[in-house]
């Protein structure tokens, strides 16, 4: 099949080039300007940016699906006057230029990743996220990947091409940045943390099982017209999961008993309250969804997906 992958270029996009290559696919990859060293397995397009007006047609020329991974991520501390308008601009009406484009072009399938953002930023322990959930996004970034998948699904009622949504939760792997990446570089470094007494739990997807389960809403018969949740089935709290990556490193975890109402003081008079909801909040997604409708469960435990994220595989 040949397939149409924008973001190629970013995390997600380099795990899932070759994956695609193995399943033997015929990816044909979305950039925004000429690459120095062009892969010589893939066909590549230059797009420019992306925005509501962004041309397609070159780049969709024979192509029978999409996975649309390009987007303006979540950004820590936005600086931009009107931030809302900006994630509108690439996620929301850069999507719904490309997925229009895409049905005049006879596009069979529009795989779509948006974000457990979508969702909201937090839940009860116990009680995760369901694809049935009302949205409820809370910032700019989540607000426009939900106006995204509304317009996306309007398509789906005026056209033929299918569409599948999945929300996956923070991933991680050996290239990840931001959060993950700090936590790792402390946890390698042996530094102390206050963190054993935190209770929570949250969702993690690897970066392997992640392009595996995009791979399989490719190809799976049952997926089209589907929103999913994706992630390792195993959820961890702020202490497991650095006890793990620890292990993953040979290194010993160094957890300090501090009492969670405590830290959380700190951090508010910090200015830090987003930093402590992702250290000390739970988040949580059921996948029954993605198991019970694709048969799909993740090829790698979350103990794998730790190893190969610090090197080890």
């Amino acid at each position: 099949m040949r397939v149409l992958v924008t973001g190629s270029s970013g995390f997600v996009g380099r795990a899932i080039m070759p994956l695609l290559l193995r399943r033997g696919h015929q990816p044909v990859e979305a950039v925004r300007r000429a690459q120095e060293k062009p892969d010589g397995r893939l066909t590549t397009v230059v797009v420019g940016d992306i925005d509501g007006t962004t041309g397609w047609s070159k780049a969709l020329q024979g192509v029978e699906a999409v996975i649309h991974l390009a987007a303006r991520v979540h950004v820590m501390r936005d600086s931009a006057e009107n931030p809302v308008d900006k994630f509108r601009c690439v996620n929301t009406e850069g999507t719904l230029n490309l997925a229009r484009q895409a049905t005049t072009a006879g596009v069979r399938r529009f795989i779509y990743l948006s974000s457990i953002k979508v969702n909201g930023e937090t839940t009860v322990p116990n009680r995760p996220f369901t694809p049935n959930d009302l949205a409820a996004p809370q910032d700019p970034y989540g607000i426009s990947k939900h106006e995204a998948e509304v317009g996306l699904r309007e398509i789906v009622r005026t056209t033929e091409m299918q569409v599948v949504i999945i929300r996956p939760t923070l991933v991680y792997g050996k290239d990840a940045k931001g959060n993950f990446k700090s936590l790792m570089s402390i946890v390698a470094r042996c530094v102390p943390l206050p963190l054993a007494s935190i209770h929570n739990l949250r969702s993690f997807v690897g970066i392997d099982n992640l392009v595996d389960f995009i791979v399989t809403c490719l190809e799976h018969p049952s997926a089209p017209n589907e929103t999913f949740m994706v992630s390792d089935g195993e959820d961890l709290s702020t202490p497991d999961l650095i006890r793990r990556m620890a292990r993953a490193m040979n290194r010993p975890a160094r957890l300090l008993p501090v009492p969670t109402f405590v830290l959380k003081a700190v951090a508010a008079m910090l200015g830090r309250r987003g930093m402590a909801q992702r250290l000390f909040g739970s988040l949580q997604v059921d996948i029954s969804k993605s198991r019970q409708l694709l048969g799909w469960n993740p090829p790698f435990s979350v103990d794998e997906g730790l190893k190969r994220a610090v090197g080890g595989n």
